[in-house]
């Protein structure tokens, strides 16, 4: 299955392939404050549809996550990073997708905040 989605403003859009099968809803500084619930797929099945010069990039903690947002409305649709095992993905937040009611989703809770 293909989603849809982006920012709020449309600046930053992108296709996501995929099933999503659950989502995490993790403690962290920022996932708390940003409310995300994030389904993660092989950075390769995340297809920018807009150019990625419209992307801003925000790393804290060891900076290995780039979370992408978009400077005109703020939002924060995916971010990318690395699995344990180096493999390239991107964390996206399913409230940005057009398509999916994040209350029919099975949530599972993710103690970011002690990493």
């Amino acid at each position: 299955m293909t989603h849809t989605g982006g920012c709020h403003c449309g600046r930053i859009a992108f296709d996501v392939e995929g099933d999503i099968e659950q989502v995490i809803e993790c403690n962290c500084s920022i996932c708390t404050k940003r409310g995300s619930l994030l389904w993660f797929v092989p950075r390769e099945q995340l297809h920018l549809k807009t150019p990625e010069s419209d992307l801003a990039t925000y790393t804290f903690n060891k900076r290995n996550i780039l979370h992408h947002f978009c400077t005109h409305c703020g939002c924060a649709p995916f971010a990318y990073g690395a699995d344990k095992t180096g493999a390239k993905k991107a964390a996206v937040n399913v409230r940005c997708l057009d398509t999916v009611d994040p209350a029919a989703l099975r949530v599972v809770p993710f103690d970011g905040r002690s990493l």
